[in-house]
């Protein structure tokens, strides 16, 4: 498939990239700066665009068959820019796969996003924007996976998880690394076991497409 990674330049969205081009599909990597261009060519993108989730980024989705929406506005930006990208950003990149019969959607959210009032004041803004997008999601008729893991970690992945499609312990320890998370993405793209479906996910023994094959 052409997957269309938004927020490619994240440290989610660099390795979704990699590892998109491992799996055999071809990666369409919507980035905000000019300057982004050729480190997502050297990672292994097909294609670069550069575009603004503030503004008008529809035409990054007219040849994709999926998406993978893994941005965020980053934990040194205010509550307004959160809610502008992670959001808002979001909303609109719904409205755009539905706009141009987009095959498969899957958002990287997070395990707060059910519970936003628990979270710190710092966290608030974000879990509440995930809560929202997600919700949106659910309720926009596409083919979408929604991917909560807890707090990501820089360690190497280990390619094993643990699946559940209800959060079932405290959202803090869902730990789990970004590699990890990555791999989830790509994989989730093509199990359809993980259709319309939200999936909780942390480190664990069970290879990653084994575990996404045996969500319940």
């Amino acid at each position: 498939m052409e997957i269309l990674v938004i927020g490619a330049n994240g440290a989610v969205g660099r390795k979704v990239i990699a590892q998109l081009k491992e799996a055999g599909h071809h990666s369409i990597a919507l980035v905000r700066k000019e300057e982004q261009v050729s480190e997502l060519r050297e990672i292994g993108a097909d294609r670069v665009m550069v575009g603004d989730l503030e503004e008008d980024f529809s035409d990054a989705f007219k040849d994709a068959e999926g998406v993978i929406f893994a941005a965020g506005s980053g934990g040194s930006t205010g509550a307004d820019k959160t809610m502008m990208v992670d959001l808002w950003g979001a909303k609109k990149a719904v409205d755009y796969a539905n706009k141009y019969h987009i095959k498969r959607f899957v958002q990287l959210s997070a395990t707060d996003s059910l519970h936003p009032e628990e979270e710190s004041e710092v966290m608030k803004p974000y879990a509440v924007a995930k809560h929202f997008s997600d919700l949106y999601i659910e309720d926009s008729g596409l083919n979408y996976t929604i991917v909560h893991p807890g707090p990501l970690q820089d360690d190497e992945g280990t390619g094993k998880i643990e699946v559940s499609t209800e959060l079932e312990d405290d959202p803090s320890s869902y730990k789990i690394p970004r590699e990890d998370v990555a791999t989830v993405l790509v994989n989730a793209l093509d199990t359809e076991e993980v259709e319309h479906k939200h999936i909780f996910i942390q480190s664990g023994e069970t290879p990653v497409l084994e575990a996404l094959t045996g969500a319940k």
